[in-house]
């Protein structure tokens, strides 16, 4: 389907008005099947997010600091996802022995486990969702992407 009859709007402003509104809607609209995917988890994306970026530094642990850095959306506040999983029992937290006023954050077994069955279904879904583009395709999105992201 358009983005002209996804949203009902005929008109744009122009060719870059209506690629920024695409971008938008197809993000919500991605972000909502991993809402969808995560909910057997008891994992919101973010925390998803948290989760495979302390998955990815093991068995080095992470800053809140850090965290935020490598965090796709950067607004998240990593403080009160790092709080919420480990309440779940899925991350622990020690005072770093370098810097006592810093919090390391570690990635428990319990943790891996949520994050690995998590990324399979995920990884699964994706490439359900994207298997309408070539492969080619989907380099070619990427690199568009990425030269976008250059202006910035």
């Amino acid at each position: 389907m358009s983005i002209e009859k996804d949203i009902k709007q005929d008109k744009f402003a122009n060719i870059y008005h209506k690629a920024h509104i695409n971008i938008l809607f197809t993000a919500a609209w991605l972000n909502l099947q991993v809402v969808q995917w995560l909910k057997p988890y008891k994992l919101t994306p973010q925390q998803f997010n948290v989760l495979r970026i302390l998955r990815g530094s093991k068995p080095r642990p992470l800053s809140i600091k850090e965290i935020t850095c490598r965090m796709i959306d950067k607004t998240s506040n990593a403080s009160r996802l790092v709080d919420k999983l480990l309440a779940k029992g899925l991350v622990k937290k020690r005072t770093s022995s370098i810097d006592g006023r810093q919090v390391d954050v570690y990635i428990t077994d319990k943790g891996m486990d949520c994050v690995n069955a998590a990324s399979r279904v995920v990884e699964k879904n994706i490439v359900t969702c994207f298997d309408k583009l070539t492969v080619g395709e989907a380099d070619e999105v990427n690199q568009l992407l990425d030269k976008l992201r250059e202006q910035a």
